[in-house]
């Protein structure tokens, strides 16, 4: 069990919460400080090896403990040395600052392999300081940090290693610049080289201990002469000095960003790299299942400048921004796959929804549960309808969704309840057969045809519509011949409507 009393752990408040790492993956029991969003509980779901309950403190200290282990195995630490660094590691996680990739976590990579090229992620806009600075020392010392686990859990063999950072673009709001300007790539240039001269001297304390495997770099690209952050540009030219005053290098390569994995999410980054922000809005779906719109931590940063700080960004901006860092980093930044979309001003408040009446009505249709609930203006008229279905796989779940918020819309916008009812009625899929709390509709053929007939008797007093035979309610039954008519790509035969196969439907008593 991983040991975590005693340590920064203690103290730590956690809620749980069930998340999957994607929509259609199933949801698990995760644990994660009580002040971490939902999308952090996402991203650990995914993160954690397994399928069962986990929580941060185990997740981490699996790769934690690790990291400690291999150092102490491998000579590079000693006890001492390896309590601090697993204490640093935490601290680090803790405040949102810094964690290795998924393929650690998950502990997919085979340090033992000279070859292998672990990687580590710094989350910039955790390193703002609450009057509007960077926080340049705890940077520095969280490059230094980053390098000295990451070559731990390499078990000192690896010559290659990959430290990099995230979030420029919400760094870059946090500090009022907007993202296509000079004042934004000299911060962006001068980050780049602190990183740079940060891993490269820590890599030169290893090799001071340890032997040098790499010659130090004598030849820099001149880093920024000054920038917006107060002692950024001091404090990465002293970097870079102190990266070639050492008596040689233990890695070859230190320094590359790489497309973000759910280790950003956990972090609360919010974009990978150098990328330039999204927007201003991220898409949610509320406790209910609603869609809203919530503002981005880089909108909330920006305040009232956010129509200046986080608008288009053209493709011509981008590489001016990849040409500035470039040079401190030991391989190109990953070319991003898609442009974001444009930026977006955040919505005006709207006044809140007042909620009409509406029903929630819970059936059992062929043994499967089934809720279809309605909502309704103040008239009583039908607005929103939404399927709740117990049995069936997310990807059936997520296509009933689908189709209930795109007859809403219709509802919304004028289309007659009739049109839709005459559409949709007897329609024949699984789940079928006997319906279980609906007195007025003891059979169905599928929960569509079941929820427009209850729809019909409720909201147009319908009550022409025949009930189904058993026969026709069976999963492998054949169908009247006109239903085994191809309808595509011909036309739609008038007699294959729900009307018209309503005809060879007969009342039963």
């Amino acid at each position: 069990m991983a040991r975590t009393f005693g340590t920064l752990w203690d103290g730590v408040a956690l809620r749980r919460r069930r998340a999957g790492a994607d929509p259609d993956a199933p949801p698990r029991a995760v644990a994660i400080p009580a002040t971490w969003e939902a999308g952090a509980a996402e991203a650990l779901a995914g993160l954690a090896p397994g399928e069962g309950p986990t929580s941060l403190p185990r997740a981490a200290e699996a790769w934690i403990g690790r990291v400690a282990g291999r150092g102490r195995k491998a000579g590079l630490l000693d006890e001492a040395a390896a309590d601090a660094l697993a204490e640093a590691l935490r601290g680090l996680l803790l405040a949102r600052r810094g964690a290795p990739g998924a393929e650690v976590w998950r502990n997919e990579a085979k340090p033992a392999r000279a070859a292998a090229e672990p990687r580590f992620v710094l989350n910039l806009p955790a390193f703002l300081e609450p009057e509007g600075g960077f926080d340049l020392e705890a940077y520095a010392e969280a490059c230094a940090l980053a390098v000295r686990a990451l070559d731990a859990l390499a078990s000192g063999r690896a010559t290659r290693l990959r430290l990099g950072f995230a979030d420029l673009a919400g760094l870059l709001c946090g500090l009022g610049l907007a993202y296509d300007s000079e004042k934004a790539r000299a911060v962006a240039a001068a980050v780049a080289a602190l990183t740079r001269g940060a891993a490269e001297a820590e890599s030169g304390r290893i090799a001071a201990r340890l032997g040098a495997r790499e010659p130090v770099a004598l030849l820099w690209p001149a880093p920024p002469g000054e920038t917006a952050v107060p002692g950024l540009a001091a404090a990465a030219r002293a970097a870079l000095d102190a990266a070639a005053g050492a008596p040689g290098l233990r890695h070859q390569a230190l320094v590359a960003l790489a497309p973000a994995d759910a280790v950003e999410a956990l972090l609360g980054a919010e974009t990978a790299g150098i990328a330039p922000a999204a927007g201003a809005t991220r898409s949610l779906l509320s406790a209910s299942g609603e869609a809203m719109e919530v503002p981005t931590r880089a909108a909330r940063r920006a305040g009232p400048r956010l129509a200046e700080l986080l608008g288009p960004v053209t493709e011509a901006a981008r590489e001016a921004m990849r040409e500035a860092v470039a040079p401190f980093l030991h391989a190109a930044p990953p070319a991003p796959a898609a442009m974001p979309a444009p930026g977006r001003a955040l919505p005006k408040p709207a006044p809140i929804l007042r909620r009409h009446a509406g029903a929630a009505l819970h059936v059992t249709l062929g043994g499967h549960r089934v809720v279809l609930r309605t909502a309704e203006d103040a008239e009583g008229r039908l607005l929103e309808i939404a399927f709740t279905l117990s049995k069936e796989g997310a990807a059936y779940r997520s296509l009933m969704d689908g189709f209930a918020q795109s007859v809403s819309l219709g509802l919304q916008r004028g289309v007659p309840l009739d049109d839709y009812v005459e559409a949709f009625a007897y329609t024949r899929f699984g789940p079928a057969g006997l319906v279980e709390g609906d007195p007025a509709i003891p059979r169905a053929t599928s929960v569509l045809d079941w929820a427009f007939r209850r729809l019909a008797l409720d909201y147009l007093g319908r009550r022409d519509l025949p009930q189904p035979s058993e026969a026709d309610c069976l999963g492998d039954s054949a169908g009247h011949a006109v239903e085994m008519t191809p309808l595509l790509p011909l036309d739609l035969p008038a007699s294959a409507s729900p009307r018209g196969r309503r005809r060879s439907l007969r009342v039963v008593g």
